[in-house]
């Protein structure tokens, strides 16, 4: 089966094709079928993921999955949340992934409490009409750094330390990140729903 990707992000694809490999799917991205980026009005993960799977859906005629997902810190509020890629950008800096964790770091400066996840909202539809859309929450706890360690990874990576493993996700290897992160939590729920109501692998 052939699942449209609501993304862009190359990364992003990379890690979910292998957390869907047991399924036998083969995800292709929106772009690469030639259609836009949703519009992502809403204030929540699941709210965004669903407009985005039924966009992708509607474009392209072909069931879709699609991931929101983002930094959700304690002290903030839950912030930067549903903004986490253009975190900056609500601040008048350039987006970036080095912007972002720049001004997260100066948000939280002198802040005592560190307490972060990551969230992932993966949402699968058969079609833009589907009333029955798959919804998959993953969280992964951990605690923003006062600077960022390691090279892997991408967005946040760098920030959120994970108590359990002593390292950043940035210092995480591939395998071992996808084994654990809030994405591989939020994949291996939906892989289970698929196989059930889907009927899949």
């Amino acid at each position: 089966m052939k699942l449209v990707l609501a993304s862009n992000n190359a990364k992003k694809l990379a890690e979910l094709q292998a957390l869907f490999a047991p399924l036998g799917v083969e995800l292709i991205t929106q772009g690469s079928l030639g259609i836009a980026e949703a519009e992502e009005p809403f204030h929540s993960f699941v709210e965004n993921a669903l407009v985005k799977a039924r966009h992708a859906a509607r474009a392209s005629g072909l069931p879709a999955l699609a991931d929101d997902s983002g930094l959700a810190v304690e002290a903030l509020g839950g912030a930067p949340g549903v903004l986490s890629a253009r975190y900056a950008t609500l601040f008048g800096r350039p987006k970036s992934d080095a912007e972002n964790n720049a001004v997260l770091l100066e948000k939280m400066a002198g802040m005592a409490d560190r307490r972060a996840r990551f969230v992932c909202s993966l949402v699968a539809v058969r079609s833009a009409e589907d009333p029955e859309p798959l919804i998959a929450m993953g969280r992964w706890q951990g605690e923003i750094l006062t600077e960022l360690k390691g090279a892997g990874g991408f967005g946040y990576d760098p920030l959120l330390f994970i108590p359990a493993l002593g390292r950043s996700v940035a210092e995480l290897g591939a395998a071992e990140k996808n084994a654990l992160s809030h994405r591989a939590l939020a994949a291996a729920d939906l892989v289970r729903q698929m196989r059930e109501v889907w009927h899949l692998g």
